[in-house]
């Protein structure tokens, strides 16, 4: 009888259910694809390994390091693998092509990133040639490259035009690896500038370790910064993780309006329902108080009104819920340049949930909470 009642008061007013209903489902579809926004701008962050550590100047990453540092650091305890590279900083056509390009000691470079899965053929091709590149699948579907290219980068940092031939694509072993990445010999530009006598000969941008022991992180991190203290290039050492998480700080201010926003919606869907709620109860305050005549409590009143704030907010939730993938998907193809990977996450899932469940129960609250003490006879002899 209680489902029946629920049903016949849910639909009893169809425009407006259907209207609530809907407005529910757009409210969840936006804080969905809002927290998936948030939750992939910190997916590079969270793809990274606790077994690696980035070291760095100490004043910013735009100052060099010698590569003299580099045996210095392969003689600490506890490091297993060393890479160096530098960010190329060229630029591919002009400024609206732009794609991250670094270059690496190969080798080492993708002895410590297994995660950008190469055929063995592409892989040794690129070691021998030091005017050879790899890309990722995406920025290679982006531009329509093919193994053989031949692909101009002009320099920004690194002035000049550097021909290069793709020799392989990579894939990601893992949704959120980054696939977007171009890498090119550390050599080629070196030697380059060597001839050429200018000053950034010889130095990196950074090394890439990698560590036996991750709970002594902290402590190896220390000891290579002791190394180089005092010296004219001190280094700063960090986990993979926190070298991220650096990049991710400087847009903080978006990702709390991100929070802000997705926070709001929910909090105007929940007034909307709730005055769909204090519509209907006040339709039907004369049906309550004809149930209160023949005996029927408070908690049977209570249920009743909860129930149909739950359906109305369920079904609306449910259709969010699963407008949520499609939209992610025309979201991924609308932004591929610019997020490595977008899908929606379990637990995005659950707070979807959640914040039906809560905007459900809110918006329940005042309705029961007159129907319950209004008297009888104000109940029965109000109209409208």
């Amino acid at each position: 009888m209680l489902l029946k009642l629920l049903l016949r008061n849910t639909f009893r007013s169809r425009l407006r259910s259907a209207l609530t209903v809907s407005g529910v489902a757009v409210a969840i579809l936006a804080f969905g694809l809002l927290r998936t926004v948030i939750e992939t701008w910190y997916a590079g962050a969270d793809a990274t390994s606790a077994t690696r550590l980035v070291t760095r100047n100490a004043i910013s990453l735009i100052f060099p390091l010698p590569i003299a540092y580099l045996e210095k650091i392969r003689s600490v305890d506890n490091v297993k693998t060393v890479s160096y590279g530098i960010w190329f900083g060229g630029r591919y056509i002009d400024e609206k092509h732009f794609f991250a390009n670094f270059a690496v000691e190969p080798r080492t470079y993708l002895e410590l990133y297994p995660e950008f899965v190469l055929p063995e053929k592409q892989k040794e091709a690129f070691f021998r040639n030091r005017k050879g590149c790899i890309a990722g699948r995406r920025l290679a579907e982006r531009f329509g490259w093919r193994i053989g290219d031949s692909i101009t980068l002009q320099g920004t940092i690194y002035p000049g035009n550097w021909d290069l031939t793709l020799l392989g694509i990579y894939e990601g072993r893992e949704p959120t690896t980054d696939e977007r990445q171009f890498f090119l010999h550390w050599d080629y530009p070196n030697e380059t500038l060597k001839k050429l006598g200018l000053p950034r000969a010889d130095q990196v941008g950074f090394y890439m370790i990698r560590i036996e022991d991750p709970d002594r992180a902290a402590a190896t991190s220390e000891a290579i910064d002791k190394l180089f203290r005092n010296s004219y290039a001190e280094t700063l050492t960090e986990t993979e993780k926190a070298f991220s998480l650096g990049f991710i700080a400087m847009g903080e201010a978006i990702l709390t309006a991100i929070q802000l926003v997705s926070l709001v919606v929910i909090i105007i869907i929940m007034a909307v329902v709730a005055n769909t709620m204090a519509m209907s109860v006040r339709e039907r305050s004369g049906e309550y108080a004809v149930f209160k005549t023949l005996g029927f409590g408070r908690f049977f009143l209570g249920r009743l009104i909860l129930g149909e704030s739950l359906l109305i907010t369920g079904m609306g939730g449910i259709l969010g819920i699963l407008l949520t993938f499609p939209a992610a998907d025309l979201f991924a193809d609308a932004l591929a340049d610019y997020f490595p990977a977008f899908f929606v996450k379990q637990e995005t899932l659950i707070l979807d949930g959640v914040a039906v469940l809560a905007v459900g129960l809110a918006a329940s609250v005042i309705p029961i909470w007159r129907t319950l003490n209004v008297r009888i006879t104000d109940a029965l002899g109000r109209i409208g």
